[in-house]
């Protein structure tokens, strides 16, 4: 919502782009690049001579988007792409992303807290928790809510379930470790309902089922249960 300089027109910054990056085209190939990015992001190119003020919320995250794919990346990083947006607009960029992904073959690093846009979107996931990723696979690895660090397991517990009626969602307990302090053993040790004296004595390995990896005993021995 505020990254976009509100002094300039949308059309000047999606220039300043094609400066840096493509410092051999002329002014009227810029133009046109920029027109048929504008296009792409579902925003009539005439629009390119006003400001960041007179556009949505939304379009001006769709302008955002056009300017971090109109250098062509080979790979893009999306930090919550969606955050401050409505369901609606929300899909829509979603969509969006996915079919620029399409049209110039670049990879995408998502980095959400919200586990349904990543289901619809990714192809694999790593959780993250204390700086250290603890779980990585496949959407249907992590998914499939069969094997899961007690993290993850958390995560998916605090989701509301429209077919049960619980009175309310289940936190996981504790608080974040103090990152400049941070446990010898296992980071999730205070907050997990599975834990052992091994579990804070020594942080453990990912342990690797194939295509899916969990930081955390239970799955030492194999993962049959």
């Amino acid at each position: 919502m505020t990254s976009l300089n509100p002094t300039k027109t949308v059309g000047k910054q999606l220039r300043e782009v094609l400066d840096l990056h493509f410092k051999k085209l002329g002014s009227n190939e810029k133009r046109e690049k920029a027109d048929k990015m504008l296009q792409l992001v579902g925003i009539p190119p005439e629009r390119q001579n006003e400001y960041p003020f007179q556009f949505s919320g939304g379009m001006r995250q769709r302008i955002g988007i056009a300017m971090a794919l109109i250098a062509e990346p080979e790979l893009l990083i999306a930090d919550e792409p969606t955050t401050a947006l409505d369901v609606t607009i929300q899909a829509q960029i979603l969509s969006l992303m996915r079919k620029l992904q399409d049209e110039f073959s670049t990879s995408m690093i998502l980095i959400t807290h919200d586990l349904g846009i990543v289901v619809d979107t990714c192809a694999k996931v790593a959780v993250i928790y204390s700086g250290q990723i603890i779980e990585t696979g496949t959407v249907e690895d992590v998914y499939a809510k069969k094997f899961n660090h007690p993290y993850t397991e958390g995560l998916f517990k605090c989701i509301p379930d429209l077919k049960t009626n619980a009175p309310r969602l289940t936190p996981i307990k504790g608080n974040m470790p103090d990152p400049e302090n941070l446990p010898v053993g296992c980071k999730f040790y205070d907050r997990c309902n599975y834990r052992t004296e091994k579990c804070a004595q020594k942080e453990p390995d990912l342990y690797t089922n194939v295509t899916h990896g969990i930081k955390c005993y239970k799955f030492a021995d194999g993962w049959g249960k």
